[in-house]
């Protein structure tokens, strides 16, 4: 999981979590490497050495120092209460979000207009694909939890349908697709598949996780749920699917006559 290149003066670095040697991993274009260990420690002494190792690499930076999107959001460091790490739930949940990566990559390939890539928010943890109509949207009336109203003003100002992968606040992770704004009937739009369902309280349509993972074809599965709340969105808010659409295998049958 990486935050890709970041531009620093005349230089870039990139920042990787590798879960499988269970390191931060910082390279830089200098050259010069450095590692920060995954283990058990306080959020504290994670973010002392992060923010020195990137320091001592010649890149000294300064983050909004608390979590985003959640209540109570500590100081990271000051926060010496979380301080657990388990490598085999580390690894388990990164594999998670590569297969949710592959599958809304592959249903990102299908929209021509403007899109988001396949992207992870550390706030709430999870993995999301959006999709624009082009269209202005009414602001965005905010409330998240330590995230600035004017956060989601901006990040709500264009009409969109967003999809992706959530690990879950209870006992298992979903995914999920909601729209804003929500066009009338979105929440009583037939999706497949059966075990999917419009969830007043999150404003949103969930899968769980695990009804994709035990499915004959989880692809299939997941690709058919994240369609159907897309068509939601786009038919019933009237998107301009002619333009907005592709067939990302429309080149195959060519390929096959010729």
């Amino acid at each position: 999981m990486t935050t890709s290149a970041i531009p620093y003066g005349n230089e870039i670095f990139d920042i990787e979590f590798d879960f499988i040697d269970h390191q931060l991993v910082i390279c830089s274009s200098t050259g010069a490497n450095r590692t920060v260990r995954l283990e058990p420690k306080s959020v504290a002494d994670f973010y002392a050495e992060t923010m020195t190792t990137l320091a001592e690499l010649g890149f000294p930076t300064s983050i909004q120092s608390h979590p985003n999107e959640v209540d109570p959001a500590p100081r990271f460091a000051e926060d010496v209460e979380h301080a657990s790490y388990d490598p085999h739930a580390a690894n388990l949940f990164w594999r998670q979000l590569i297969q949710a990566h592959r599958v809304l990559s592959r249903f990102r390939s299908r929209f021509a207009g403007k899109v988001s890539p396949v992207h992870f928010f550390w706030g709430a943890m999870d993995i999301a694909c959006t999709r624009f109509s082009g269209r202005g949207a009414p602001r965005h009336p905010g409330g998240a939890p330590n995230l600035g109203d004017w956060v989601m003003a901006e990040g709500y100002s264009r009409e969109l349908s967003s999809c992706g992968f959530w690990p879950g606040g209870g006992e298992e992770g979903a995914f999920y697709a909601y729209a804003y704004p929500e066009p009338d009937g979105f929440a009583g739009h037939v999706v497949n598949p059966e075990q999917a369902y419009y969830s007043k309280d999150h404003g949103e349509y969930l899968l769980p996780y695990e009804i994709v993972r035990q499915a004959a074809d989880p692809d299939q599965v997941l690709l058919g749920f994240l369609q159907d709340t897309y068509e939601a969105v786009a038919t019933r808010a009237e998107w301009d699917r002619a333009l907005l659409e592709e067939d990302p295998d429309r080149w195959k049958e060519r390929e096959t006559r010729s």
